[in-house]
């Protein structure tokens, strides 16, 4: 039990002390893909894995914890989030490549990995130019593209415990499924080892060309966004569905379904998380009421409503 005292202090001078940044009231809006989304009570940009792991040790436990990447497949809700967030920098965007093994710091961008191992002429990671994402996010979610999965060139991964505590974790300890991994929210990915195979500088070159123009074509890239909303249901694909229902296009607020990909939710005027997850909820109702299906969100959805909640639906 945390004494009455201690819960009344400000959350920042309850942590422990630091080396990197810690801020307070954060505007999580300017790290979202979505540009939406309230505030962190507190957020942490540690200075390295050491900073990191002695937070988590030091951290109260009734203090949620939660780490952002790129927030690119991420909804932070217009209440923000409570406790601290936490977002790994540049000691955590590192590449090394050692034969046919790419070692990566688990706040590495996914395209920066695939194209460190185009130079190296590894092959085999070229999908990951197709995630636009960080590898540790990649990992957690087990993040696909273009016919691979992360767990396809996983070796292993390292991650920081809630506890501080450091864990390797070969990929043989783990367990995938689509868009998930048996790592649970409390572990950060801190480093991870992928597995290429030697091939052409030229042929790799031209495999990531054609999947960012496939991308770039298939895709609202330029809008803000999110990734695809929702996960293929089995033995077909959301936005078969999401077209069938009639959901292209549709609007609430300023959010849109987007017109181009229709399993990809858009801000297009000043759009507010609200707005976005009321147009998801709408959409999943709308497939359920057309083919009986229910959808699954693949955007994490974190953090609280406003005072008003959800949008209120007026389609």
């Amino acid at each position: 039990m945390v004494p009455a005292e201690r819960l009344t202090l400000p959350l920042i001078e309850r942590l422990p002390a630091v080396r990197g940044r810690l801020d307070s009231n954060e505007p999580l809006s300017r790290f979202t893909w979505f540009k939406v989304g309230g505030p962190a009570d507190v957020l942490f940009r540690p200075a390295d894995v050491d900073d990191l792991s002695a937070f988590l040790a030091g951290c109260p436990l009734d203090v949620p914890v939660m780490v952002m990447g790129n927030a690119s497949n991420m909804l932070v809700r217009d209440g923000g989030v409570r406790g601290v967030v936490i977002r790994l920098g540049r000691a955590f965007q590192t590449i090394r490549i050692d034969g046919e093994f790419v070692h990566a710091g688990g706040g590495t961008a996914d395209l920066s990995i695939a194209r460190a191992a185009r130079d190296a002429g590894l092959a085999g990671l070229e999908f990951l130019a197709g995630i636009p994402g960080t590898i540790g996010g990649a990992v957690f979610m087990n993040a696909g593209a273009y016919g691979h999965e992360l767990k396809d060139v996983l070796f292993y991964s390292r991650v920081i415990r809630r506890d501080g505590t450091v864990v390797d974790l070969p990929v043989a300890e783990m367990t995938f499924d689509y868009r998930c991994s048996s790592l649970s929210a409390g572990e950060i990915v801190i480093d991870v080892t992928l597995k290429g195979t030697p091939g052409e500088v030229d042929a790799i070159r031209e495999r990531m060309t054609d999947i960012q123009a496939a991308r770039e074509k298939s895709q609202p890239v330029r809008t803000p966004t999110g990734g695809s909303a929702f996960k293929n249901p089995a033995g077909g694909f959301a936005w078969e569905l999401i077209a069938a229902a009639g959901c292209r296009g549709l609007r609430i607020g300023g959010a849109m379904v987007s017109e181009q990909h229709c399993n990809f939710l858009v801000n297009t005027d000043g759009a507010t998380a609200a707005d976005l997850e009321t147009l998801g909820e709408e959409v999943c109702r709308r497939v359920m009421a057309y083919a009986g299906v229910q959808l699954e969100w693949e955007i994490r959805r974190v953090g609280e409503p406003a005072d008003n909640g959800l949008s209120e639906v007026t389609v």
